[in-house]
């Protein structure tokens, strides 16, 4: 019994804290004190994100005492139901593992201004209640929502895996302020105060020399152009799609707009469940950010990376013709082609986007027993080749849900065709960016980065500068593609001539500035073809790369070539010239909003839900 005894009061003073606690609360308080959370500036400086105090209403369980609790509920504008509930949830450890009845717990978060105000003037009436103080996001514009992203409360299986976290705080959820949480979260503080005998505050223990300050998170520069981000999304009102820009000397991305979007303030305050629902239950799905998670088959866009393989591999010269009679001889005239002059070479080929002239050099190079083992050995040596050139897999950008997008190898095929013995003929629309290949918007911007530094690209990055901090050095890495110079001069001037007197004659802006493009019309076995446009300016001294992905647009010089040029107008001008007013009018009040089904029936979104 003595035993007993001994080992059961060594347990409760030394293993327990149960008591340590009970002490503690019985002579201290302490008060967390939370970080301001890192500002966010555009590349120019513009202030993005910012914050504005909010305030948390916390319970100290033991110290509560008999209190008027309808007069509480009316201070705090709930009814007496709404306050059993919050009581309920903060004393499930379920729900909030960290409770203790002797340390503060959240019971209500994020009152207004004049709640606190009112609370405060009574708080002698409530006692167990505090009032802690905190930040919350507010925003100077109402776009970027994709990329600067949300807070929101933390949820148990975070609060489980960091340490750092209670019940009751906030988290970066998506976009920049969820890649860099840790940045910008900063550190908490602790203020330690004395009780009495009788539990009321005394002043700071021994003169706060126990307290610890709190660090406010790190600012961050993005690299987005916030003017030209706004006039993109303005570009894609009542639209579904996405624009990419990106600066090739760097990998900086100057915008990415992902439509439709949404207003970052709609995500903050005591309206975010029922606003985040919404967004939610949207059918065009504007929490997706459709330039990095959004996959397309690249079409058009997809044939200088096939040019560039075969002149690599040796499988045609820049001499090297092919006759195109509408469309690819061999199968008949599939795929399909329009008119224009035949035979032709890689140049002329690319400024007219043949699509025979692809489909013989896939052909060729698949079927090069002189070079090649086997099909599926030439075949995996083409994939090569596109991952090296960003394809296929994530390119690591600084911001969560990317998409690796799809470039099959020859196991894929052999397993559908079950079989090893399938040829270039079987799979003969992926040489015109159709059939299994799936691209990103970002992709095939970074394709166009690539050509327009003639061979090599940076990782795309939307972060530029992180005060205090350093950028992760994998955006300052160049990543080498392995194709000679003088095939990307190749690719380039059919490019040029693409614009001059080529498919996307629309976007030519000479002699103020030349510009390198090509267009893409990509299959959609659900509506209208996606149109699509990538490219480059200027074409010597490249200062810019674009994408421009509209769903159900059609032809790639319907929509994406005329917003490109607008893109490109707006970047290098810093205006529309009175010249392309007409077309600016245009699109923007032009909708391309595809069918959706809900319940079965088709549903076309309004203007307003489709932006909110």
């Amino acid at each position: 019994m003595a035993l007993i005894y001994l080992l059961q009061l060594f347990h409760l003073q030394l293993l327990s804290p149960e008591y340590r606690e009970y002490a503690d609360s019985n002579a201290f308080l302490r008060r967390t004190l939370y970080p301001a959370r890192g500002a966010i500036y555009d590349r120019k400086g513009n202030l993005l994100v910012y914050n504005r105090p909010t305030y948390d209403v916390m319970m100290v369980v033991r110290e509560m005492e008999q209190f008027d609790t309808l007069d509480f509920c009316r201070t705090l504008n709930i009814d007496i139901g709404r306050f059993r509930q919050l009581d309920a949830d903060m004393r499930d450890r379920r729900r909030n593992p960290g409770y203790s009845s002797y340390t503060p717990q959240l019971f209500l978060s994020q009152l207004s201004v004049e709640e606190y105000g009112l609370l405060q003037e009574k708080l002698y009436k409530f006692p167990g209640i505090y009032i802690q103080s905190r930040t919350e996001r507010q925003y100077n514009y109402s776009g970027m929502g994709l990329i600067l992203g949300y807070v929101a409360e933390v949820d148990k299986n975070k609060i489980a895996a960091d340490p750092y976290y209670v019940r009751g705080d906030y988290v970066g959820k998506s976009g920049v302020e969820l890649s860099h949480e840790e940045d910008l979260r900063g550190e908490k503080g602790v203020e330690v105060l004395l009780r009495d005998a009788h539990g009321r505050v005394q002043g700071r223990y021994e003169e706060g020399r126990n307290d610890k300050a709190p660090v406010s998170g790190k600012n961050l520069t993005l690299s987005i152009d916030m003017e030209l981000q706004a006039y993109g999304e303005l570009l894609m009102h009542n639209k579904v799609g996405s624009i990419v820009m990106i600066e090739p000397e760097t990998g900086e991305i100057l915008c990415m707009v992902s439509a439709p979007t949404y207003d970052p303030a709609l995500l903050t305050g005591k309206s975010f469940s029922t606003n985040y629902r919404s967004l939610e239950n949207n059918p065009y799905k504007p929490l997706i950010n459709r330039a990095i998670a959004g996959t397309y088959p690249p079409g058009s866009t997809f044939k200088p990376t096939q040019g560039l393989i075969f002149l690599q591999e040796g499988i045609i010269t820049p001499e090297s013709r092919y006759a195109c009679f509408g469309g690819y001889p061999p199968l008949g005239g599939r795929p399909a082609c329009h008119g224009h002059a035949s035979p032709l070479a890689i140049q002329y080929a690319l400024s007219t986007s043949c699509n025979a002239f692809f489909c013989y050099g896939l052909n060729g190079m698949l079927g090069n027993r002189s070079k090649y083992p086997s099909t599926g050995a030439a075949f995996d040596i083409w994939r090569d080749h596109m991952v090296k050139m960003g394809f296929g897999y994530p390119l690591g950008v600084d911001l969560p849900s990317e998409k690796r997008g799809f470039i099959p190898n020859s196991k894929f095929y052999s397993n559908v065709f079950k079989t090893e013995r399938w040829n270039a003929h079987n799979i003969i629309s992926i040489a015109i960016g159709q059939g299994e290949i799936l691209a990103t918007p970002l992709q095939i911007a970074n394709l166009s980065a690539l050509i327009a530094n003639r061979g090599h690209y940076y990782a795309p990055h939307v972060v530029k500068e992180i005060t205090g901090g350093v950028l992760d050095e994998r955006y300052t890495r160049r990543h080498e593609s392995g194709i000679d110079r003088e095939y990307f001069d190749v690719t380039v001037a059919g490019m040029s001539d693409a614009v001059t007197m080529g498919t996307c004659r629309g976007i030519n802006l000479q002699p103020f500035l030349e510009v390198c493009g090509k267009t893409g019309t990509a299959e959609n076995p659900h509506g209208d073809d996606h149109s699509l446009f990538m490219g480059f300016a200027p074409k010597d001294d490249p200062q810019v790369a674009i994408a421009v992905v509209v769903e159900n647009g059609r032809f790639g010089a319907t929509n994406a070539v005329p917003i490109a040029r607008l893109m490109m107008q707006h970047y290098f001008r810093g205006e529309i010239p009175e010249s392309d007013r007409w077309l600016e009018s245009s699109l923007i009040n032009r909708e391309i909003l595809p069918y959706v089904y809900t319940r079965n029936l088709p549903v076309r979104q309004s203007d307003s839900e489709t932006n909110n």
